[in-house]
């Protein structure tokens, strides 16, 4: 262990010199309580080869003092005596702990750390660890780096960001999310106060002084009040908590933080994922009548699909919703098809890339997951449309010349270039609107391939694995509503199929005894009963 002292000092000047003496003081000889104390202890050099030392003063006692420089040397022989990165580690430690004016450090916890290989600076925030994080997650997709980058920066660096990482608890992320409901529930209010004062201004016509005057008044409520908002709804919430949960995955992986997680030990509110709903007669009824659907996930029924399909013939993007509505691809998997990956032989489309929305921004990507890329196959009319979408595309790249783009893309626009996964939404909806259909998404339009392969009676896995779902319980959970709907229907029409059954349920409801009456015996008589003798005779 390397020289330390104690030394005793006060801040008296000598008269003449107007300097302090400093240790060198008369009094400190004549009286015991004159002056403070101060621990001083060499530390390792830097480095860089730079002399160091620990030095803090103030002590009003010797004793204390004497702690002091205890604790330090306690710390100082954590490492072994051959282990000089370790005693550079701990120099360190104690070198940023003069220059912050913090604690001299825990030597259980420093300790722990030392063994463990965890990093001794134990003030990195959670915010810190976030950025750190995230920078390194040089894999990621860009959808899912912008999904975590987004609950970073509005939800966890807010509310966890200023405490230390590693004094990170769970009833610090419980109280996160107690905020965010109660925040949602503020929202709603100022949403509903403002949804009123819309429509009360909505409703007053602007014939008249009064009138006008009052429009005035409510425009300046609307104004002053928050715009619309959206919360952070119960099925979000769980996407915010892996979230952290995978930073502080790696933060222990890597001996950041001790080996708990707080984040996998957080229990929240029970969310519904949305099912798929089918457009039934009554529902579309409903939605007319209200403007209101029925479910976040609505599917056309078969014939709903064949009407869009009909009226959507002469679109030169035919193909493209019906591979979507017949084969269930994503959206940006669609858009971002090439003709590398069909195989006229095998009459199958490979799914290894997609187009990918970022903001406004397109750029190529992976799909969804790794069971996204798959092999999907194809029937014998789609093949063949497949072939003269071909045709027509050569077609276009002869008009076009040289202002042709080309992206290798099976479906593109006029000029070859990529198809924008936005615009083709948008473009969907529209061509829902023309076609008088009741509202869909284009994702919606997916889960129409899913219904119609369930329908049709396919194995679940073939509809999982042609889908490009992980777990065929995603997608047994997902569709099992517009099963049950259907089965219902098909049930309703295998009745009106064959009326008799209704005639002899009339029948039967006719020849019901009274109240009271004994009912005749149904099960057959046992041999050599009378009833079997009188038939017998």
């Amino acid at each position: 262990m390397k020289n330390g002292n104690l030394i005793r000092r006060c801040r008296c000047t000598d008269p003449k010199t107007k300097k302090e003496y400093g240790a060198s003081c008369p009094k400190l000889k004549s009286s015991r309580r004159h002056g403070t104390w101060t621990a001083a202890q060499e530390l390792d050099p830097a480095q860089d080869g730079r002399r160091r030392r620990f030095r803090r003063g103030g002590f009003e006692t010797s004793t204390k003092a004497q702690e002091e420089l205890d604790k330090v040397r306690a710390l100082m022989g954590i490492p072994e005596e051959d282990d000089a990165w370790g005693k550079t580690q701990i120099s360190d430690l104690l070198e940023n702990c003069v220059k912050d004016k913090d604690p001299v450090p825990d030597y259980d916890e420093t300790r722990r750390r030392f063994k463990t290989g965890q990093t001794l600076n134990s003030k990195t925030t959670v915010a810190e660890w976030l950025d750190t994080w995230l920078t390194g997650r040089k894999r990621l997709r860009r959808g899912g780096a912008t999904r975590y980058e987004l609950d970073i920066r509005v939800h966890l660096k807010p509310h966890l960001g200023h405490l230390r990482l590693d004094k990170l608890r769970v009833h610090h992320v419980d109280a996160m999310f107690n905020a965010i409901n109660e925040r949602n529930i503020e929202i709603q209010e100022q949403n509903t106060q403002r949804r009123s004062v819309r429509d009360e201004l909505n409703a007053t016509p602007w014939k008249g002084a009064e009138n006008r005057a009052r429009r005035k008044w409510l425009q300046a409520q609307l104004d002053a009040m928050p715009p619309f908002r959206r919360i952070t709804g119960l099925n979000t919430q769980p996407h915010i908590r892996d979230t952290l949960r995978a930073a502080l995955n790696i933060a222990i992986a890597q001996q950041v933080m001790p080996a708990f997680n707080p984040a996998a030990h957080v229990e929240l509110l029970p969310g519904a994922k949305p099912k798929a709903t089918i457009w039934s007669d009554e529902r579309i009824a409903h939605w007319q009548e209200t403007g209101e659907k029925p479910s976040p996930v609505m599917v056309w029924t078969p014939e709903q699909t064949a009407r869009f399909l009909d009226s959507v013939a002469d679109d030169r993007l035919y193909l493209f919703w019906r591979l979507i509505a017949f084969r269930g691809t994503r959206r940006g998997e669609a858009c971002g098809v090439r003709w590398q990956d069909h195989s006229a032989k095998a009459r199958s489309l490979a799914i290894a890339t997609q187009l990918v929305q970022d903001n406004w921004e397109v750029h190529e990507g992976a799909p969804k997951t790794d069971s996204g890329v798959r092999l999907i196959a194809l029937d014998d009319e789609t093949h063949q449309l497949l072939l003269a979408h071909k045709a027509r595309q050569e077609q276009e790249r002869e008009v076009w010349g040289e202002g042709w783009q080309e992206s290798g893309r099976i479906f593109t626009q006029e000029d070859g270039s990529l198809l924008h996964p936005g615009k083709v939404s948008d473009l969907f909806e529209r061509l829902v609107d023309a076609a008088g259909l009741p509202p869909i998404r284009l994702h919606d339009l997916r889960h129409v391939a899913a219904t119609l392969m369930l329908a049709a009676g396919v194995d679940v896995k073939v509809v999982s694995e042609t889908l490009g779902h992980s777990d065929t319980r995603i997608t047994r959970d997902t569709y099992q509503s517009v099963l049950d709907d259907l089965a219902r229907d098909a049930a309703e029409k295998v009745t009106q199929l064959v009326p008799h059954t209704r005639r002899a349920l009339s029948a039967v409801k006719d020849q019901e005894p009274a109240t009271g009456t004994r009912r005749p015996r149904m099960t057959p008589p046992r041999k050599g009963s009378p009833a079997e003798d009188e038939r017998t005779a």
